[in-house]
């Protein structure tokens, strides 16, 4: 099941979903719903006394709710129950809650938004550049996190047109382009800024998400001219491509007189703006 994460807000309530692209379908954390309808400190123990409740009337509906890992409040990712829109819906129906009615339309307009944006991409855009305000990024800083991700497809189209695996070879080859560059492979790099799953580009500064695109859209240019073959040789044109970056990197931190790789991540860095 190939799936998308996402936040979804509910009266300013985090509600965690997965989108599943192959049946076009969301799943919903069940104990954020619970939270949400009820008010509920304990929604965990809320959802364990309602499936008791449901398994003695009969209901099968607990049994067919599955599970998938999904991120705490901690960082970490958990395994966590989770039900189908037409499942919550049923779900809501015994949970005596005047804020039933609104999240019925309000789960409507998610699954309806999503569909959308697969049929016109420049939705997903425009819902990106809302999170990530709602998140408290600089206009600057989004409007060079959205130009990275078109950077990013456009090197990953290369690498796929040059017959390059998602996964494995993806990983490596852009651990090689962001070591040359930045002197880190990708996890030492979160390693450096405190991360564990958390995306590295959304920690990066404005410099770094520059450097880094300049890096992979170097690779990219690289690629289309020298059009390598083996993997090997697309390892060489990511050495290459990376090396650009480094160069500029070195010639910016030579006039700078300090290093422009931050330990900063998303959290700390966003304080620092506020500032």
């Amino acid at each position: 099941m190939t799936q998308e994460k996402a936040i979804g807000l509910f009266e300013k309530k985090q509600i965690r979903t997965h989108w599943d692209e192959e049946k076009e379908m969301w799943y919903v954390s069940v104990i954020d719903v619970i939270e949400v309808l009820t008010g509920s400190d304990r929604p965990r123990k809320y959802w364990n006394d309602l499936k008791s409740k449901l398994k003695k009337e009969g209901s099968e509906l607990s049994e067919k709710i599955g599970q998938l890992k999904m991120k705490s409040s901690d960082g970490k990712y958990y395994k966590t129950d989770v039900a189908d829109t037409g499942q919550i819906l049923r779900l809501i129906q015994s949970i005596p809650s005047p804020k039933a009615e609104p999240f019925k339309l309000w789960l409507a307009e998610l699954g309806s938004r999503r569909l959308d944006q697969i049929q016109d991409p420049e939705l997903s855009i425009d819902q990106a550049m809302l999170d990530y305000k709602r998140l408290g990024y600089s206009d600057n800083w989004i409007n060079q996190r959205l130009k990275s991700i078109e950077v990013r497809k456009d090197l990953t189209d290369e690498w796929k047109r040059c017959g390059m695996e998602e996964g494995k070879q993806f990983a490596t080859l852009t651990d090689i382009i962001t070591k040359t560059w930045s002197g880190n492979t990708t996890s030492e790099y979160k390693k450096l800024k405190g991360l564990k799953k958390e995306n590295l580009r959304d920690n990066m500064t404005n410099t770094e998400l520059i450097l880094n695109m300049l890096a992979e859209a170097s690779t990219t240019e690289l690629s289309g001219k020298l059009n390598p073959k083996s993997f090997d040789e697309n390892a060489e044109v990511a050495r290459r491509g990376g090396g650009v970056a480094k160069s500029a990197r070195t010639q910016l931190e030579k006039e700078l007189g300090q290093s422009v790789i931050s330990s900063l991540n998303a959290k700390n860095y966003l304080k620092e703006e506020k500032k």
